[in-house]
């Protein structure tokens, strides 16, 4: 494998920044979550039940923020929607840890509608950052950052927060994104490539793009296959949290999601340096596949071992879901467009804890992993057909023209 690839993405000081930035930005929204839920529980003496209301009011708020603030990014430009973000998200989080639940659950909420939309900034800015052939490396590279932001932010987070209590904590981690966002808005990165004439200046209104040049079966598909990737990731993890639960063998879950993780940043990294890329729906058919051994694993080392090999095919997924995504849809539209995709992953992951819990319930852990892997290859299969059909209709309608 060559390396290459890397070296001319990294050889772009912009690219360098936005991978830097982006990895700052969501080490904060990987750790609130759990954060959250020890705070309801231990500091605010609460259920879990509570605790789980706070956190899904958290994961809804950011899905619908995310096609919502993407399109202002379109329309506005990257410092008029950061300003909103920095006071609002600044203030409230230095209130928060510090009030009761119910408090809490109304900021958690407001917090979550103005999050600065990183997601869609990271790879819109590293997408501008590169030229078009280079681009499914840096986004890949980008994965990367996410899966290290991702093993990295929790554990880190509850490792401070035995020291210092989680109210400190959560204030600690927001003032760190805090910053990353007044980073990002005096650095004013670029969202749209260098010579698209029809984007204009970086702060410049943007002329508005009709959804319906964009908003089609094409895209909604693409969507389809981001919320059903993080079904079968986020359901599989469920599912062996509970197996090693049955087994007794907790204390190997994190050697279990650090192969897991290590799986997909060898994968992402594979991905980024090959000469090609391939579809999204092969990839998480791919990914689906793979993850079904775990059902019959029997101890936390066969799951490890299981789990780096279906981890392999997660950053690729995630990555070239993206790629299409910015491919299909006009570079004048791409954050409202980003938006979507990442609310869509979100959403997945929304579904998939209670949907694995379900099946557990009713069937055991195996159940839960056949059922959202399941999942996961109905989605690919039926979005491969419709993307193979919109190529056919594209190529009859440039054929009559």
């Amino acid at each position: 494998m060559s390396l290459a690839p890397y070296r001319r993405v990294f050889s772009y000081p912009r690219a360098r920044q936005m991978l830097l930035l982006g990895l700052l930005l969501r080490v904060p929204i990987f750790s609130t979550g759990v954060l959250l839920m020890l705070h309801v529980t231990d500091h605010l003496g609460r259920s879990w039940t509570e605790a789980g209301v706070v956190s899904a009011l958290a994961t809804l708020a950011i899905a619908i923020s995310g096609p919502w603030r993407g399109r202002l990014l379109d329309t506005y430009g990257l410092r008029r929607v950061l300003i909103p973000s920095i006071v609002i998200t600044g203030t409230t989080w230095a209130i928060a840890p510090f009030v009761g639940y119910w408090p809490l659950l109304i900021m958690v909420g407001v917090a979550g509608l103005f999050v600065v939309p990183i997601f869609s900034i990271a790879r819109q800015g590293v997408i501008a950052a590169v030229p078009s052939g280079d681009r499914r490396t840096a986004l890949s590279a980008d994965s990367v950052t996410v899966e290290l932001a991702y093993m990295s932010g929790p554990a880190l987070a509850l490792l401070i927060s035995t020291q210092i209590g989680t109210a400190w904590t959560l204030l600690m981690v927001q003032m760190l994104a805090l910053l990353g966002s007044v980073t990002l808005w005096i650095l004013n990165p670029p969202l749209r490539e260098e010579g698209d004439q029809q984007a204009g200046p970086v702060d410049a209104p943007a002329a508005s793009v009709a959804r319906s040049s964009w908003l089609g079966p094409r895209f909604v598909v693409l969507c389809l296959a981001a919320a059903a990737t993080t079904i079968v990731l986020v359901g599989s993890e469920v599912a062996v949290v509970a197996a090693v639960k049955d087994w007794g063998d907790e204390g190997q879950l994190g050697v279990i999601f650090a192969a897991w993780g290590l799986g997909s940043i060898l994968g992402g990294v594979t991905y980024g340096a090959l000469s090609r890329g391939f579809s999204p729906f092969l990839l998480l058919a791919a990914l689906a596949v793979t993850s079904v051994p775990m059902a019959w694993a029997s101890s936390a080392g066969a799951v490890a071992v299981l789990g780096l090999i279906a981890g392999v095919f997660c950053a690729p997924t995630v990555t070239a879901s993206v790629e299409a995504v910015s491919r299909a849809v006009p570079a004048l539209a791409r954050g409202e467009a980003m938006g979507w995709h990442g609310s869509s992953m979100t959403m997945g992951s929304a579904i998939a804890a209670p949907l694995a819990g379900v099946a557990i319930d009713h069937g055991g852990y195996q159940v839960a992993i056949l059922v959202v892997c399941a999942v996961g290859l109905a989605i690919a299969l039926g979005g491969g057909s419709v993307m193979l059909r919109e190529r056919r209709r594209a190529q009859r309608l440039a054929l009559a023209a």
